[in-house]
């Protein structure tokens, strides 16, 4: 039996089973799209990730304890490569600027998090949780792979996100962009690397309208975790090094 919090979330301890969880989520069908847990252990936290979870966070009203929100989109928005539509001003830009323009795997890694945190705040960005990440990442694993992306134009970085790399499922979690048009080239670059590598598709979370301008549909939870535990058992591109 679940536990549940006074305001109707599903409440999960770092002993659950993470793929079980979710099972429950979809023939429950529950509506709601956070979880809520407490612990902020780096392994509890991959175990959310490798079952497809976006693992967020917050404080509580008194801001002095945080609390952990893992988040199932009830629709994702997905990226399959094939799909991939790039605007003509994008084109002209990458034509153009090209020669000006690299894209590079983990470098600048605590830059980029610092960045998108300024340009996003710490509402779900907070301390423990980015501390977690550090710690998986650092810890190494060969099934959650922490990761950024850094677009560097005349060597000076300019856009850049970081996201979770499970199997073949490369997941974004934040971005910025400090130039004009600078996030487009980032993510239309970022979307030739992953396809080049090997990846089934991107998953982008939450649906958002320049997500659609990109090429990503709109997927349910139940066909998404469908297609998730596929991609993140193929192999593709190694572990994902500066």
């Amino acid at each position: 039996m679940l536990a549940m919090t006074d305001n109707g979330h599903i409440f999960i301890g770092p002993d659950i089973d993470t793929d079980v969880l979710l099972d429950i989520i979809i023939e429950l069908n529950y509506t709601e799209e956070f979880c809520v847990a407490q612990s902020f252990s780096s392994k509890f936290i991959a175990e959310l990730m490798y079952s497809g979870f976006l693992v967020m966070s917050t404080t509580n009203e008194s801001k002095n304890k945080f609390i952990l929100l893992p988040k199932h989109h009830l629709i994702r928005s997905v990226l399959f490569f094939d799909d991939l539509h790039i605007g003509k001003t994008a084109k002209r830009l990458i034509k153009r600027d090209a020669p000006e323009y690299d894209l590079f795997v983990n470098r600048d890694y605590d830059e980029i998090i610092k960045r998108c945190v300024a340009h996003h705040g710490e509402d779900w960005l907070t301390k423990p949780l980015l501390k977690s990440i550090q710690r998986i990442r650092h810890n190494g694993t060969a099934l959650v792979q922490p990761c950024s992306f850094g677009l560097y134009r005349n060597g000076v970085l300019c856009a850049g996100e970081f996201g979770v790399k499970v199997g073949a499922v490369y997941t974004s979690y934040s971005g910025y962009h400090d130039e004009t048009s600078s996030g487009t080239i980032q993510m239309i670059l970022l979307a030739q690397y992953l396809q080049k590598n090997g990846f089934a598709f991107w998953d982008l979370g939450m649906p958002l309208d320049y997500k659609y301008t990109l090429g990503a549909h709109d997927i349910d939870i139940k066909e998404f975790v469908s297609i998730f535990r596929a991609g993140r058992r193929l192999p593709c591109g190694g572990s994902l090094t500066a």
